[in-house]
């Protein structure tokens, strides 16, 4: 007897754009450490078992707000989808590119000090 059990399938349903804000390409590479080409954040609303879910997600293209776009969820964690697609286990994240760039700056200005007491 087979102990594991398949996950059901994801059920689709339609979610709603609540805004689309134009995102400056410098702006995300500063935040998140290269250049993409996905332009626009996109938010929207989706109803699942009764219940209201938001999230959001980047896109090359502008979706006007009020626009309906079809996705799927995740029945045991219907606010898992398709459009963001959240892993419910996954590698962990990569620390954010300002705190590699602070924390290279304090062992570079440690080891900078170090040099500077061993020629005395």
């Amino acid at each position: 007897m087979n102990t594991l059990t398949e996950a059901p399938p994801w059920i689709a349903t339609t979610a709603t754009v609540t805004t689309c804000r134009f995102q400056s390409p410098a702006l995300t590479t500063l935040i998140i450490g290269f250049n993409t080409n996905e332009k626009f954040r996109i938010t929207f609303d989706y109803y699942a078992h009764g219940r209201l879910y938001s999230d959001e997600f980047q896109s090359p293209i502008a979706i006007p707000q009020n626009s309906t776009l079809p996705i799927t969820y995740n029945p045991l964690d219907p606010g898992q989808n398709s459009r963001t697609n959240h892993p419910v286990e996954g590698p962990a994240k990569a620390p954010p590119t300002w705190l590699i760039g602070v924390a290279g700056s304090i062992v570079l200005s440690l080891v900078w000090l170090m040099v500077l007491r061993s020629c005395h």
